[in-house]
Parts: structure tokens; sequence; C-alpha cells
């Protein structure tokens, strides 16, 4: 069963995700190397301070037991445009995912919404479980509720 919504709130003041919702931050190359883990994504504007992770993978991109793709596009955001750094790393023979994650979240971009079945696809993508993946679309759910009711 989920946590409810009287669980410890984050920064933002929403809910913090139950146990079983990811995300996999600061372990995905643990996963990928256990072979747990087929895809990992990273995404920001250029522009932005972010720890990126590509000297954590760098030594197993070299050594051919990751594969690493990155794309750089322009997205208007606020009426700017703005670059974005997308950072993909796939076990060898799971380079499939690369391309379809990639599509997945240029659509993202270009509607602003994410849908069920987008947010379903990516989790599927990036390793999650079905029961993962529904446990982060139901508490997706709830702080987007929150958020329009204004608490």
């Amino acid at each position: 069963m989920l946590h409810s919504m009287t669980k410890p709130l984050d920064e933002q003041g929403a809910p913090t995700p139950p146990a079983g919702v990811g995300p996999h931050e600061a372990r995905e190359l643990a996963l990928m190397l256990a072979g747990k883990k087929p895809l990992a994504y990273f995404s920001e504007l250029t522009r932005a301070e972010l720890d990126w992770p590509d000297d954590g993978f760098a030594p197993y991109v070299a050594a051919g037991r990751i594969v690493k793709r990155e794309y750089r596009h322009l997205e208007t955001i606020s009426g700017a445009p703005e670059e974005i750094r997308s950072l993909y790393y796939a076990l060898p023979g799971e380079e499939w995912r690369i391309e379809r994650a990639h599509r997945n979240r240029l659509r993202g971009y270009r509607t602003r919404d994410e849908t069920e079945d987008d947010a379903r696809e990516m989790g599927q993508l990036l390793g999650y479980s079905t029961t993962e993946v529904a446990a982060y679309l139901e508490w997706r759910d709830r702080i987007r509720k929150m958020m329009r009711a204004g608490t």
C-alpha cells in the first residue's frame, strides 16, 4: 500500500515518495554494473549547475561495459531559448532503450505534460518494475491533485 499524504514533506512541500518509487539517483552506476538497471538518464539545462555523472561512468564506457549517448537540443522555456543536455547510459545490448527514451523525453518537452503512457514507458525503459511504475504514477497523480488544490 502506498504511503498517505500525511508522510513527511520534501523541500518543496510535496509528500516524499513512498517506498518503491525511485529515483535511483546516486545509485545508477552501481545498479547498472550489477546488471539490475538497463538504462540511466540525466537531463538539465546546460546553464544549470549540475553534478553530471560523466566522470564516474567514464571508465566503464571506455571499457565497453556501458554505452553512452549524449544529445543537446534547444527548447523555448519561459519565452527564451534554452539548451538542454540529455545524457543516457545503457548496458551493452540495451542501446535500443536510448532512442526510445530520448523520443519519449522530447515528447514531454514539446507537450510540457507527461502523459501516463509516457511515464509508464520511461519507467519501464529505465528498468523499474511494473509495481514500481504503478506506485510512481499513483504518487505523481497525488502530487498533481495537491498542486491543483493549492495545498
